[in-house]
């Protein structure tokens, strides 16, 4: 494993912000798993991004990590909130060894969704919105509370291993 992936998962399992930002190229570009709509660019905006991922995830434990030369795959449990969180991340390495392109993915939607309502506002109230903040908070709160009432309620109702109810 390069020293780099080896320091990635240690900075991020003890939430060091700092020390994961050191492990990326100035030119970095992080593409997140919350939007499409825009991707975060160089090392001091994707580090910012961490200081606040940090605060909103605990007990970060990579599980499993493939990967060889300048590409890898590394997954992890954490939690947001009450929510459990599976995450992906596919990390592409540049010439000196540090990392140049992060993209995430996340599971489940529920875990997604309460990512977005902690994440977001804390971001833009580091970006000095705190207005912004406050109407992003207030707008992704029902998404987040409809996913967690589909995983609780609905989901289940169509568990296959579930004993189905024969007759009409």
């Amino acid at each position: 494993m390069p020293t780099t992936i080896a320091a990635w998962r240690a900075a991020l399992e003890a939430g060091d912000a700092e020390a994961a930002g050191a492990c990326l190229a100035e030119d970095a570009v992080f593409i997140s798993p919350l939007t499409e709509k825009f991707r975060f660019h160089g090392r001091e905006q994707i580090t910012e991004v961490l200081r606040s991922a940090v605060e909103v995830f605990d007990d970060v434990r990579f599980h499993t990590e493939v990967g060889d030369g300048p590409t890898y795959a590394l997954f992890f449990h954490c939690r947001a909130g009450a929510q459990p969180v599976e995450e992906a991340q596919l990390l592409r390495l540049d010439d000196a060894g540090l990392i140049g392109e992060l993209t995430f993915f996340g599971r489940p939607l529920p875990a997604l969704t309460e990512t977005l309502v902690r994440l977001g506002p804390r971001m833009l109230r580091r970006q000095g919105r705190p207005g912004l903040a406050r109407f992003v908070g207030f707008a992704v709160r029902p998404l987040a509370a409809m996913t967690r009432f589909g995983e609780q309620r609905v989901v289940p109702l169509g568990d296959p291993n579930k004993e189905r109810r024969t007759g009409r």
